[in-house]
């Protein structure tokens, strides 16, 4: 079992953002990666929205920061935690445009990277970049493709259904020919699309027994992850009930659970961070290599 920390400050959803994080600075969120890092914990998230609607804003979250830029701030600060994109929008972005800016961020951070994806829902976005709505699922497949065709190479060349194009030249580009691809979505297409072109799946809005169906009736690739969403945990003041609610986790199927804990504070956050750790000795903390 693995731990990755759904990184505070960078993405306020309602009901899940504790008081603080809304007036925090760069500082803190510096103090939070840093100690996850010295911890062990296996990943640092941060999500992609480029604007919300202002009236989807209370039922969605409003703060949402860069990833490209986050990330690569925090890779600047840590030094061997992975880096995820949980997650990127597909049909905002050309393939060979996450090929460059992603895999350069990849390079920068030492092969850091873990490059979270999915389709998309919030259409009001997508017609505000002029991305297509209709086909993005059909689109998101043709993008996935060029991505695992053209990453890491200098020469990147592609044609496809959506996407076709002579060779370019991508300098610079990612020292790694492959990159752990993580699956976002809630439908048995999502966890189809992850098992054939992604490393992991992270669901969302699934029900515990939602989660076991689909898995189980899915042959899974050797190696692969089930990422699963934690939040709301004090291991502090609640350890019985923090271990309880990671149990249901692992119980449903999870090799990787994304945690979010309960803190007034940076300092507080670091302390429930490893609390959790006492709770699970026998995880894989820092252990494993990239």
């Amino acid at each position: 079992m693995r731990f990755g920390l759904t990184t505070p400050v960078v993405c306020q959803p309602p009901g899940q953002a504790n008081a603080w994080e809304a007036q925090a600075d760069v500082q803190d969120i510096v103090t939070v990666a840093r100690a996850a890092d010295e911890i062990g914990y296996h990943h640092l998230t941060c999500s992609e929205h480029v604007g919300i609607p202002a009236v989807a804003a209370g039922r969605r979250g409003a703060a949402y920061w860069d990833p490209l830029a986050t990330l690569g701030f925090l890779a600047a600060a840590t030094t061997t935690i992975r880096l995820a994109t949980h997650v990127l929008v597909l049909g905002y972005h050309h393939p060979l445009e996450l090929v460059k800016r992603y895999g350069t961020l990849d390079r920068l951070s030492g092969g850091r990277l873990i490059l979270g994806l999915g389709v998309g829902t919030l259409r009001e976005e997508f017609d505000l970049l002029g991305a297509p709505f209709g086909d993005r699922g059909a689109r998101a497949d043709d993008a996935l493709a060029a991505l695992r065709t053209n990453w890491g190479e200098r020469v990147a060349e592609y044609h496809g259904t959506y996407y076709d194009y002579p060779a370019f030249v991508i300098e610079p580009h990612s020292n790694r020919r492959h990159v752990p691809i993580w699956i976002g979505g809630s439908t048995s297409r999502s966890l189809r699309r992850a098992t054939e072109f992604g490393d992991g799946w992270v669901p969302f809005g699934l029900t515990t027994e939602d989660l076991r169906r689909l898995i189980d009736g899915t042959t899974l690739p050797e190696g692969f992850d089930v990422i699963l969403e934690c939040p709301g945990l004090d291991p502090l003041r609640r350890p019985e009930e923090t271990a309880r609610k990671v149990g249901a986790r692992v119980d449903a199927g999870a090799t990787i659970v994304n945690v979010a804990f309960l803190h007034d504070s940076p300092d507080e956050c670091v302390e429930q961070m490893r609390a959790l750790t006492a709770l699970f000795p026998e995880a894989s903390w820092g252990s494993d290599a990239h």
